[in-house]
C-alpha cells in the first residue's frame, strides 16, 4: 500500500494550500484518516484527523485555519490550510488506518510526506 501526498510547496504568510492524499489500493474499510507534520528538529505531531463517521479532530493552533475532509477518488483525504504562518512550515504526512481486505487486521499506513514552507 502506498499513500502519495500532493499539494505542498512554498507559500507566503497568510496564503493557502490544499494537500491531498491518494492511495495505490482500494480499502474495504477506512477507520480513520489524518494529517501529521514534522518540523525540523521536532517530533511528528497530529494536525487533523477524520473518523469513519466524519468526526474531526484538530491541533489547537490549526483548528480555526485548517479543514480536513474526505475527498473524491482517487484522493482519499484533503487538508485545506488557510492563513498559513511560518510556524506551519513542516513536512506533512498522510495517515490512513484501514483494512485492505475483510478478515485482515487494520493497517496503519503512511505517505512519504510533502513539504510545506511558509515564508516571505
Amino acid at each position: 500500500v502506498q499513500l502519495v501526498e500532493s499539494g505542498g510547496g512554498l507559500v507566503q504568510p497568510g496564503g493557502s494550500l490544499r494537500l491531498s492524499c491518494a492511495a495505490s489500493v482500494s480499502f474495504v474499510r477506512i477507520n480513520s484518516m489524518g494529517w501529521y507534520r514534522q518540523a525540523p528538529g521536532q517530533l511528528r505531531e497530529l494536525v487533523a484527523t477524520i473518523s469513519r463517521d466524519s468526526n474531526s479532530n484538530y491541533l489547537a493552533s490549526a483548528k480555526e485555519r485548517f479543514a480536513i475532509s474526505k475527498d473524491n477518488a482517487p484522493n482519499l483525504v484533503s487538508l485545506q490550510m488557510n492563513s498559513l504562518k511560518p510556524e506551519d512550515t513542516a513536512v506533512y504526512y498522510c495517515n490512513v488506518k484501514a483494512r485492505t481486505r475483510w478478515g485482515r487486521a487494520e493497517g496503519d499506513y503512511w505517505g512519504q510526506g510533502t513539504l510545506v514552507t511558509v515564508s516571505s
